[in-house]
């Protein structure tokens, strides 16, 4: 059996104890007022819109959550939202229809019930900043998050694009659908208006800030890169990392996005952890290098209408996925609480019958967002080779078409994880260098094989060649797969115009590397690095079974002793994460761990002391041996926020939890050594109403280093007022 490495991390350097949490490292979003229901006790909360609704203004909205001790931020979609009054003309007289994303057809593309995607032309980001921005820096809110900069690659052809065309490219608009080179520049096009439309808010927003003596940040929740692109979604992504007036984003990855299909040994089916685990990794590899400030997100359903059990094993899977990366621990823990504890979903896939989400499930999920608060950033490593890593970049939403263009195809964007699904699926933790980010000397720590290809993707300026030669000149193994043939090769861009005259961009960069411009297939020598030329594209290691055989064996040539094996390991602080995949060349065994462990998976938080991962799973475990401090309780988790602990005695303990309206609660504590006699628990509400119905559960533990532990567990309801803890020991 291959077995996983475990990097175990110091307590020192990667430990953080309940109660220390940064003011702003968990937020979530949603548009209704402060309801107990939903009182979720994330630090900061980003209040969505600033129209009035339910007879209750924006500032309303904003005050009912700061007086409940929520820090305020703000959200609105910039491409999308309720901005009726821009369209139809109340805010300056004129009517602005044709400032929608529409198709080859003339249909407007809508995100929802009258709601457009818009072209975002000058005279739009002026309304925008008028009667937006300005409002809410007026409400005294000093972080703002515009969303989902999108542009449809299916768009392009309003009157109002057409005008932004002639403007930008000098020459009149041409249908996108009649040729690879329209297509590639429509989409470049939308790609720079949505860059320059979020410039220009975000500058507004800081001088407008700075008149009011505040210092607003500004961030983007957006997709990933990589589902964009699938998706056939045009958005700024990586270029923003480097934006002055850009703070930092959410990495807006869930069950949605991640289950998009993908191919992978001629297979075409879900793969919700592995995908989602290169989606995590795009992201945090645009902000690591620009030292931008990163939040993941996760989300408990999805837009798509599931059952609960889709749900849950889909959020376990994603929610593991984000944790593989430990030096982002900033988080959204849900995106609109209101349809999570409120809305209706089927109860399982066989039944019509809906119901709210069961009790067990919000337990669980409230348990593991808690931990999120508490979740360390160090420099652990998950386990298995490092230094693999794939390229990728902005352009790679610029290929995309709803229409087939002639001389191209990339079934389910096969050539990029026809290069990054082969590693994931040996247990090589593939990270991603972005194209954009090449000059920054970070982007390049730790890498010692790159794989490349540009057939799914083009470099926007030569420059770029220049980091990527130095660096295989310093040693780097580059392995370029490619045949170089496709119609999007022959663009009228950089490498093909203004005195340069390459059939394909690689030429350019194979040629200052000193290699023949059309390199055959081989290995060719580079300063102290090499080359590797395959001439196949990456689509071809996915679309068939056993594929991607060349592309590994030149893997491991490159990199030297590649560990494969079907696991992911990682130890943060008292926290460990694994996951087992299927379909792995190296074998389907289960991953065994030891040691002494609460399974924060589980609604009961149950101990366990050899937990079993299964291929297709994923496990988030609690280790109890990280707990230095035995001299007091000291709680593991909690499907609650704790607050006010106190040890007024050496055989007592109290605090307050606070959690939504209901759900249940359990608390999960570890108490001291020399806790050996009987327990007594109080719980009593905060509004007076006396004692609460609770459970209680002890258990003695005889861990693998021969100490006795001693756990207690406690459930009862969960009240947003706060519930009272006494024990006595």
């Amino acid at each position: 059996m291959r077995k996983a490495l475990v990097f175990i991390i110091s307590l020192t350097a990667c430990m953080l104890s309940y109660g220390q949490q940064p003011r702003e490292k968990t937020t979530f979003q949603t548009g209704a007022q402060w309801k107990p229901v939903t009182d979720v006790r994330a630090d900061a909360v980003m209040c969505y819109g600033t129209n009035d609704r339910r007879r209750m203004t924006f500032e309303e909205r904003v005050a009912s959550w700061r007086e409940r001790g929520y820090v305020t931020h703000f959200m609105t979609g910039i491409a999308w939202g309720d901005y009726q009054d821009y369209f139809t003309g109340r805010w300056d007289g004129q009517w602005h229809l044709d400032e929608g994303q529409k198709t080859m057809r003339g249909d407007t593309i809508w995100h929802g019930r009258m709601v457009p995607y818009i072209v975002p032309t000058e005279n739009y980001m002026k309304y925008f900043k008028e009667r937006h921005i300005k409002r809410v820096v007026d409400a005294g809110i000093d972080a703002i998050f515009l969303e989902e900069p999108e542009f449809w690659a299916r768009s392009g052809y309003s009157e109002a694009f057409k005008r932004e065309w002639q403007d930008y490219y000098g020459f009149p608009w041409r249908p996108q659908h009649e040729s690879a080179e329209n297509t590639y520049l429509s989409n470049k096009l939308k790609y720079h208006l949505y860059y320059r439309a979020l410039g220009d808010a975000f500058t507004y927003a800081k001088d407008y800030g700075r008149q009011r003596d505040m210092n607003v940040r500004c961030y983007v929740p957006t997709h990933s890169l990589l589902n964009y692109a699938q998706w056939a979604i045009v958005s700024p992504e990586a270029s923003l990392a480097s934006m002055d007036c850009v703070d930092g984003y959410i990495a807006q990855v869930w069950t949605g996005t991640s289950r998009e299909p993908n191919f992978y040994q001629g297979r075409q089916r879900e793969r919700v952890f592995e995908t989602a685990l290169l989606e995590y990794g795009c992201m945090e590899s645009m902000t690591r290098p620009t030292g931008r400030k990163m939040f993941f997100l996760t989300d408990p359903i999805e837009d798509r209408a599931k059952d609960w059990d889709d749900y849950k094993r889909n959020y376990q899977a994603t929610f593991a996925a984000q944790l593989m990366y430990p030096s982002v621990s900033d988080y959204e823990i849900m995106p609109w609480p209101d349809r999570i504890y409120e809305g209706l979903y089927r109860v399982s896939k066989d039944s019509e019958e809906r119901a709210h989400i069961p009790q067990f499930y919000s337990t669980q999920m409230q348990v593991m967002t808690g931990t999120l608060g508490f979740m360390p950033s160090c420099d652990a490593t998950v386990s298995g080779s490092q230094g693999v890593a794939v390229l990728m970049a902005n352009s790679l939403m610029f290929q995309r078409s709803p229409r087939k263009v002639e001389g191209y195809d990339d079934p389910q964007l096969s050539n990029f994880y026809g290069e990054a699904l082969p590693l994931v699926k040996r247990g090589v933790p593939v990270s991603i260098v972005h194209l954009e980010n090449v000059a920054y000397p970070d982007t390049w720590k730790g890498v010692k094989v790159l794989l490349m290809s540009y057939s799914n993707m083009k470099p926007l300026d030569p420059e770029a060649h220049k980091h990527i030669a130095a660096w295989v000149k310093a040693g780097g193994r580059l392995i370029y797969s490619g045949r170089d043939d496709d119609a999007f090769q022959r663009v009228q861009e950089w490498w093909n115009k203004d005195g340069n005259s390459y059939g394909a961009p690689s030429e350019h960069l194979f040629q200052l590397m000193g290699m023949p411009e059309k390199a055959a297939e081989g290995e060719y020598k580079y300063g102290k690095g090499k080359v590797y030329v395959i001439r196949k594209d990456p689509k071809e290691y996915a679309l068939k079974a056993g594929g991607d055989a060349e592309l590994m064996d030149i893997v491991r040539k490159a990199y030297g002793r590649l560990e494969e094996k079907n696991s992911f390991l990682l130890q943060r602080g008292p926290y460990v994460i694994a996951a087992v995949v299927d379909e792995s060349e190296a074998g389907d065994a289960p991953l065994q761990l030891k040691g002494d462990y609460i399974d924060l998976f589980s609604h009961e938080l149950s101990y366990t002391s050899a937990p079993v991962v299964e291929p297709g799973t994923q496990a988030y475990l609690y280790d109890l041996r990280k707990v230095s401090d035995r001299r007091r309780p000291h709680i593991i988790a909690s499907a609650s926020r704790i607050y006010d602990e106190e040890h007024p005695s050496a055989n007592e303990y109290r605090f307050m939890a606070k959690g939504p309206k209901n759900t249940k609660n359990i608390v999960c504590i570890l108490l001291p050594r020399k806790s050996k006699g009987d327990i007594e628990v109080g719980c009593t509400s905060s509004n007076g109403s006396g004692n609460l119905s609770w459970e209680m559960k002890s258990l003695n533990v005889s861990s693998k280093t021969g100490e006795i532990m001693r756990l207690l567990w406690i459930s009862t309801d969960n009240d947003p007022d706060g519930v009272h803890f006494t024990v006595r020991m």
